[in-house]
């Protein structure tokens, strides 16, 4: 008798919706976390052609660490195509005008790069402090240690 391999389809896929507190965590490895929960690869039923994962609130996203000399010599930069065209901003100053943008800018860097990294990209919510509008949702409070 073969066994057959069970993937999952989009319509039967059950998600839920994870609490993180980020005060003193590791921004790579806050960001690894989320992105592995917000692709699925915690659940047994994950497929990588469909979006099994989870929703993730993080929050005190401005309480979140570097390691080392990182928040000193990291820094941001886009380029809008134009000649003189690329802007820089420390990791500093990104943090004290929009702290949410730098973790999401680290979990969405973690997640794939098509339409499925997008749309699973969309489940992430980052607030700066403790408050956030999810209570409804009933999140379930993770521990980034265990």
């Amino acid at each position: 008798m073969t066994k057959s391999t069970h993937y999952a389809k989009p319509g039967e896929v059950e998600r839920k919706w994870v609490l993180i507190d980020a005060e003193g965590q590791t921004l790579g490895r806050l960001a690894t976390r989320a992105a592995m929960i917000l692709r699925g690869k915690d659940k047994p039923q994950f497929t990588p052609n469909t979006d099994t994962g989870d929703f993730v609130i993080i929050i005190n996203a401005d309480k979140v660490v570097l390691t080392g000399v990182k928040a000193n010599h990291k820094s941001y930069w886009r380029y809008s195509g134009y000649l003189g065209g690329l802007r820089t901003e420390s990791y500093k100053d990104a943090m004290a005008r929009k702290p949410e943008w730098v973790v999401e800018h680290a979990v969405k860097g973690m997640l794939p790069k098509t339409t499925l990294g997008r749309k699973q990209g969309m489940k992430l919510k980052v607030y700066a402090g403790p408050e956030h509008p999810h209570q409804a949702q009933n999140p379930v409070k993770i521990d980034l240690e265990a």
